[in-house]
């Protein structure tokens, strides 16, 4: 749970926008677009591989310089 201390007296603008920066940070909405859709088991080794590739590709191409 996100928990905003605010003073009295405080902006609420100010407060809007310190609770959306603790909310980002918590990295919540990037989670919850994440699982709104399922993606195969297979799907994500197949990147996984493909990402192994293309940095052991990078890494070699840093070698030969």
């Amino acid at each position: 749970m996100i928990v905003v201390p605010i003073k009295e007296g405080d902006n609420l603008e100010r407060a809007l926008k310190k609770m959306k920066r603790k909310f980002e940070k918590t990295g919540v909405v990037k989670e919850l677009r994440r699982r709104q859709q399922f993606i195969k088991p297979s799907v994500i080794n197949r990147e996984k591989h493909l990402k192994a590739i293309y940095v052991q590709h990078l890494r070699q191409q840093e070698m030969d310089q």
